[in-house]
């Protein structure tokens, strides 16, 4: 389990907000909050430096609080066999939140959430997100639609690791990833990706090398470079453009040309409050 030992509360009185307010401005959702629904949540905060490897929270724990990951910060949600065996089912950075996103929090974690990428955080209680709900319409309204694309998200990938080839798979995966960081170099080592894909390292390395061969990514010690984006993202199958589409359409999300994530910025709707009322008690 993860250890919060650089934990700061994020204190909005304080005359010198450079710091917190770059916290602020790392994650997509919290600089998508207006001044209004910010004040409700900032006080509630605090900072956290994780690691890569380490764990939010595991299967059956209950899930208190929420956390945001900052700049590029990755964190997977993992589901694990009795054989051992995992695959990932949504990869969560600078663009969301996991835990208690979806429900109100403090019920057990269905996954394994595993820090895939180091860096900030930003936690919240989930019980504070829920009274803050309760009192703005537009935080409100942020907040299903986000979980509606993570909801998305997971179900994109359970249809892509059912139907489409290994070499599609792994080329999603990279273009995910590449979304969340916004680097053309990827740190991520065949370990890794291989148990994100569900598969073993032998098989993986060997697609690798084909997908270098053929000119769209190129293999280093602990990274892979993306070479052709444009080529990766027609190769690839059908999985990364549907779920961009969707945060395009539900979140409002906005990407610059080599696919980061810039801005988020949901639409907003008169009457919106049944249709989102309806949405939460999915």
């Amino acid at each position: 389990m993860i250890r919060y030992g650089a934990r700061q509360k994020v204190n909005t009185a304080c005359p010198m907000l450079s710091t917190t307010e770059s916290f602020f401005e790392g994650n997509l959702l919290l600089k998508a909050l207006s001044p209004e629904d910010r004040g409700l949540l900032a006080p509630h905060f605090e900072r956290a430096d994780v690691r890569r490897g380490e764990t939010l929270f595991t299967v059956g724990a209950k899930v208190s609080f929420i956390s945001f990951p900052c700049e590029q910060t990755v964190i997977n949600l993992i589901v694990s066999m009795r054989d051992g065996r995992s695959a990932e089912t949504a990869t969560i950075g600078r663009e969301g939140a996991v835990g208690g996103v979806v429900s109100h929090g403090s019920l057990p974690a269905f996954s394994t959430a595993l820090v895939q990428i180091g860096g900030p955080v930003l936690r919240l209680d989930a019980a504070k997100l829920q009274d803050a709900k309760l009192r703005s319409t537009t935080l409100r309204n942020l907040f299903t639609r986000y979980a509606d694309c993570l909801l998305g998200q997971v179900l994109q990938s359970v249809a892509c690791n059912a139907l489409h080839p290994i070499e599609e798979r792994c080329l999603r995966w990279l273009l995910t990833l590449q979304d969340r960081i916004g680097t053309e170099t990827l740190p991520v080592t065949h370990e890794l990706l291989a148990n994100m894909l569900g598969v073993q390292r032998t098989y993986l390395t060997r697609i690798l090398r084909t997908l270098q061969i053929q000119g769209l990514i190129e293999v280093g010690r602990g990274r892979i470079t993306i070479l052709d984006r444009a080529r990766i993202q027609e190769a690839a199958c059908e999985c990364h453009g549907a779920v961009v589409s969707h945060f395009e359409t539900v979140l409002g999300a906005v990407y610059d040309a080599e696919g980061r994530m810039l801005s988020v910025d949901p639409p907003t709707q008169p009457g919106q409050d049944d249709s989102v009322r309806a949405a939460e008690s999915v």
